[in-house]
């Protein structure tokens, strides 16, 4: 049995943080950061049945063309996603009641809906990305034992590529749903390796008023090149995503609105339109 000091429980049945019983959601779900899009993309809904809100966790499910769908704020980062992904598995694959592993699980499919600048001149603004792999740059995923779902050899190059220094923590690939991204695949989106960082500022090279401990990483990451795969977006939550889900056994793709090019330096002229044009592409992807 799972002890109360390990699987938090609220008052009323539902898992601690973001205050979900197992009926609550669908086996299909959206993730986005911002608790603020959850309502962006429910407007699309034929009809909502359930909605709840603690903290950063705002989560709505419903019907989208007859396909039951949830769709889930995470917040931002590789900590939150801990949070999220434990969270969810224990809904459909722990029996609250008797707070034990269930003898058949369930795999959910889960696809991040999110936006990011693009490192490469050929992802132009208001593009769309799907990540085939996730590059994890935080340290969050190495509490687990990941050695079975690593890509080893993507991970080599990149410590070699970029003269990672080992003290920030190795980074780990790893690959996302072979199976939703041949569902999402079309000659609408690009292809692409998403890395995550552990923080916006100083993890991402953005200088304020600290030094940062590789001022050339940004640089080297844009140069990286894996047997043709180069890195295409940074982001925060898409590397932590991919390890857990691999780890618990569920389906993850993650898909990003480019509102940026580092490379040429542009900005969308109309983000907002790019993020609604990535929405309903999604949305018609799952209820297909």
């Amino acid at each position: 049995m799972i002890a109360p000091s390990e699987l938090i429980l609220n008052p009323d049945g539902s898992v601690y943080h973001i205050n979900l019983k197992p009926e609550n959601i669908a086996h299909d779900i959206i993730f986005v950061g911002d608790q603020n899009r959850v309502e962006k993309i429910t407007k699309h809904f034929d009809s909502i049945e359930f909605t709840t809100q603690k903290r950063e966790f705002k989560t709505q499910t419903g019907i989208y063309k007859g396909k039951r769908l949830t769709v889930m704020s995470t917040g931002i980062g590789p900590d939150n996603i801990d949070i999220v992904m434990n969270e969810l598995d224990a809904l459909v694959n722990i029996d609250l009641k008797t707070r034990t592993v269930k003898e058949e699980l369930t795999s959910l499919n889960i696809v991040r809906v999110g936006t990011s600048g693009s490192l490469q001149a050929d992802i132009p603004c208001d593009s769309m990305v799907m990540s085939l792999y996730g590059l994890g740059l935080d340290n969050m995923i190495h509490s687990y034992v990941i050695d079975e779902i690593k890509e080893t050899e993507m991970e080599e190059a990149f410590i070699t590529q970029t003269n990672w220094d080992l003290r920030k923590g190795r980074p780990y690939v790893i690959k996302g749903s072979e199976s939703l991204a041949k569902k999402f695949e079309s000659d609408q989106i690009f292809q692409g390796f998403t890395g995550t960082a552990g923080g916006f500022y100083g993890p991402q090279g953005r200088v304020l008023r600290l030094a940062i401990q590789d001022p050339e990483l940004n640089r080297k990451m844009d140069n990286f090149n894996f047997n043709g795969i180069k890195m295409t977006n940074l982001e925060m939550e898409t590397g932590a995503i991919y390890g857990l889900g691999k780890l618990l056994g569920h389906q993850c793709l993650s898909l990003n609105a480019i509102i940026a090019n580092r490379a040429d330096g542009t900005f969308s002229e109309d983000p907002y339109k790019a993020v609604e044009s990535l929405i309903e592409y999604a949305l018609n992807k799952l209820a297909e």
